[in-house]
């Protein structure tokens, strides 16, 4: 028999036994394998759904902050122009002409024509607490200027910096807005789950002292 034969005889009893010692996975194996996915993939699920909590709840803190920002802003530069009433010759009587705890009213002379009777010239700020939100009234109605809000507050100060309920001895005011987030917080027990940003400011409208 030629030697070449005879090698490659010795070698396969070599080849079966490399074969019985890698005989592959069990069922076993197979099993625990699958188990230890299920965990990996049950703590990385876990981990997501608390990152995905975590990134909306931040979502609706950003917007309900902005919303206050904006209204807050938008409202204060409005009641600044309150009693605006440029046109000496013939005066529109322009100022505050009623007030509560929660609305303001005022009218102003914006294009000096010696009446308040112009669109934008008459404007009620007030709050509808029954739908969370500002309203803004310009004579045709109220229409809604702010969502989600918790509060809104007026609180009015003579020239002598007391509390004042007399529309005329009006010199400044303060302004608090309060909003919430859109959607409450099974994990905030306060509130009912919704959580608020209170802004507060201070306006000086120059013309009501002219």
């Amino acid at each position: 028999m030629p030697d070449h034969e005879r090698s490659r005889e010795r070698r396969l009893p070599e080849q079966d036994s490399t074969r019985r010692r890698n005989p592959g996975f069990t069922l076993i194996e197979v099993l625990i394998s699958l188990v230890i996915g299920m965990v990996v993939l049950a703590a990385l699920y876990a981990v997501f759904t608390i990152q995905n909590k975590n990134f909306a709840k931040q979502e609706q803190i950003a917007e309900m902050q902005q919303i206050a920002r904006i209204a807050m802003d938008s409202t204060a530069r409005e009641i600044t122009m309150a009693g605006y009433d440029p046109n000496q010759t013939t005066p529109a009587n322009a100022g505050i002409t009623a007030t509560s705890a929660t609305s303001l009213s005022f009218t102003s002379d914006l294009n000096g024509d010696g009446d308040t009777e112009d669109a934008n010239e008459s404007v009620t700020y007030a709050f509808d607490g029954a739908n969370y939100r500002i309203t803004r009234n310009t004579g045709g109605g109220a229409q809604p200027f702010a969502e989600n809000i918790q509060g809104l507050t007026f609180t009015y100060y003579d020239a002598a910096g007391a509390v004042t309920a007399t529309a005329a001895d009006i010199r400044r005011i303060q302004i608090g807005i309060t909003a919430r987030t859109g959607k409450p917080d099974p994990a905030y027990s306060a509130n009912n789950g919704y959580r608020t940003y209170t802004l507060t400011s201070f306006v000086t409208p120059r013309n009501l002292s002219m």
